[in-house]
């Protein structure tokens, strides 16, 4: 018999009673039921109950195991009662008497339990997730994990797609993040990068001849932490191809992705069409460029009723030049409480508040209700409820000014508005391409240009375009939204030297700059670049939406928490002065 196990603790039925088993796992609980011991033993792939009583040679000895000790054990597999069958386990039909036992190893004191479901604060799960990673819904968000990435890369490779590898040690590159920088041991005094995603890279190997690439990317950004964004590294699926268009890309990744989330979405709903929405209508809709299209809701324009009106803030407003009225329509949301209740969101938010009417039934007609509607008068309110298409029971809300100060806030609400009136299907998956990005934009506190997105991409009319105001140049650039999280980011790229030289010079950097930064791309560029485009599908964020969590780092092995640290391994680290020596480095004490 194998040293360990005969059988994992999934792999026991009827058809093993009577035979002697071996098994080896961790003690997942132990229940005493007066001088008869039942254990639930558990490893990767499931749990066995075993059952020692005094008859067991070796009782004495598993009284004393506890919780999480690694044991292994011989038996003989016995029928369970009919009564005691447990149908939610493979094993449910069996137990194992227990005649020999050996502890692999004891387990102290738990800082945190795996058994059950009780809720531990995140750095304690952090600190000690070797013992996280046991629980149940751990072990299947990593499994899912694992699946998903395998799901890709035979889809990639089924499209004609070779994986190849690239560069983890690099140069600094402008990718719209911080770079980990890494001191050279044998150059004192330069620097390396870790690549914020192989950008570069994908492009010279379209620029060597191979028409296809993908890979399993590591990523290293220094970017502050969100729920849905890892602090310092992640993962995505990064693919680029030559002599493609734009829509090219969408119909080659489009099944990878719809397939990896028919295949794990665990029956909900997955949308076969893809809108495409343009940047500035993604923003006028929605107030955001990663939509969730689960919600119907649209907002739209409503400045002409207003100006000119009775309500004097707006009519005020609109006599400034950049600003308008933005109505966001609230289907069922007619009632004062829940109009009252939105303002105060909007309040929190920081703004002073948020304008509501609202039409109800008043049995010989309908009437639209609130201080709206009493300021600009039923004609004006009656075109505003034809524009927005709506009726009894429902509700409109309105916020203006210049959009760039109130569109975070109108999109936040047009999420609310939609979960609370139960108007966004959660058993669907949604996608849109957001398209037409702006090449730039203005720093609002130098006024300098600066790259919005990617600064490699195309922008659309090439040189000819980059001659007038860069604010006005949109880029082939792209994003592929799923329920309110970006997903995937990509672009046809820049591939003629003499535009990527003006385009970073409208941001900045003169040739000279540029030639020194990115001197291969550049040398490359002389030789016959293709045309060619791509993009990358964060593997992380699409595995947290599969595995329906708001939080990353349920779905990443081993996460920093939002400090950027690893409580586990204790990083980031002081250096040793024998280290720092020798890369010729001096850490400067706190001011």
């Amino acid at each position: 018999m194998h040293a360990y196990r005969s059988h994992t603790c999934a792999q026991l039925n009827a058809a093993n009673v009577g035979e002697t088993v071996r098994l080896s796992g961790w003690v997942h609980r132990v229940r005493d039921h007066g001088g008869v011991l039942f254990i639930d033993l558990r490893d990767h792939y499931g749990v066995t109950q075993l059952l020692c009583d005094s008859d067991s040679p070796v009782f004495a000895g598993v009284e004393k195991v506890r919780s999480e000790w690694c044991i292994r054990i011989d038996g003989e597999v016995k029928a369970r009662d009919e009564s005691l069958v447990n149908a939610k386990l493979p094993t449910g039909e069996i137990e194992v008497f227990v005649r020999d036992l050996e502890v692999l190893g004891q387990a102290a004191e738990l800082p945190l339990m795996v058994f059950g479901d009780q809720e531990y604060p995140e750095e304690t799960r952090l600190k000690y997730r070797y013992l996280d990673l046991r629980r149940e819904n751990m072990q299947e968000a990593m499994k899912l994990r694992s699946d998903v990435v395998a799901s890709m890369r035979k889809r990639m490779w089924d499209k004609g797609f070779r994986e190849y590898q690239t560069p983890i040690i690099t140069a600094s590159s402008p990718e719209g993040a911080r770079d980990f920088l890494v001191p050279s041991r044998l150059h004192p005094g330069k620097f390396y990068a870790l690549p914020q995603a192989p950008q570069q890279f994908k492009q010279l190997i379209m620029v060597s001849g191979f028409d296809k690439y993908f890979q399993i990317a590591p990523c290293f950004r220094d970017e502050d932490p969100r729920a849905d964004r890892s602090p310092t590294d992640f993962y995505q699926l990064d693919m680029e191809m030559s002599f493609v268009t734009q829509q090219d890309v969408f119909d080659t990744i489009q099944p990878v992705i719809g397939g990896v989330f028919e295949e794990f979405g665990k029956g909900r709903k997955v949308d076969q069409t893809w809108e495409q929405i343009s940047f500035a209508d993604s923003a006028l809709w929605y107030g955001t460029d990663k939509p969730d299209l689960r919600n119907p809701i649209r907002m739209q324009v409503v400045s002409e009723h207003f100006a000119g009106s009775g309500f004097a803030i707006f009519a005020k407003l609109l006599e400034q030049d950049g600003t308008q009225i933005r109505a966001i329509p609230a289907p069922g949301g007619g009632s004062r409480k829940f109009c009252d209740r939105m303002n105060a969101f909007a309040q929190k938010e920081g703004l002073p508040g948020m304008g509501y009417i609202f039409w109800r039934d008043q049995g010989d007609g309908m009437e639209a209700a609130g201080p709206l509607a009493k300021n600009i008068g039923p004609e004006r309110t009656e075109a505003i409820r034809q524009q927005l298409g709506l009726g009894v029971g429902d509700a409109a809300f309105f916020l203006g000014g210049k959009p760039e100060a109130f569109e975070r806030v109108a999109g936040k609400a047009r999420t609310v508005i939609g979960d609370e009136l139960g108007l966004t299907d959660q058993n669907r998956f949604a996608f849109a391409w957001i398209v037409d990005f702006p090449m730039y934009e203005k720093d609002t506190e130098t006024g300098d240009i600066d790259f919005s997105h990617n600064p490699f991409s195309m922008p659309q009319g090439g040189l000819e375009a980059l001659s007038g105001n860069p604010l006005g140049v949109l880029g082939y650039q792209y994003d592929l939204a799923c329920n309110g999280y970006e997903i995937i980011s990509g672009a046809i790229r820049n591939h003629k030297l003499e535009i990527m030289i003006r385009a970073f010079e409208l941001a900045g950097y003169g040739e000279a700059e540029v030639r020194k930064r990115f001197g291969g791309m550049v040398n490359a560029f002389q030789y016959g670049a293709p045309p060619h485009g791509g993009c990358a599908a964060g593997i992380d964020r699409i595995v947290m939406l599969l595995a329906d969590t708001a939080n990353i780092r349920e779905v990443i092995m081993f996460p920093m928490n939002q400090r950027a640290e690893d409580l586990m391994m204790q990083a980031p680290s002081d250096p040793t002065n024998e280290q720092l020596r020798e890369l010729g480095l001096r850490v400067l004490p706190k001011e």
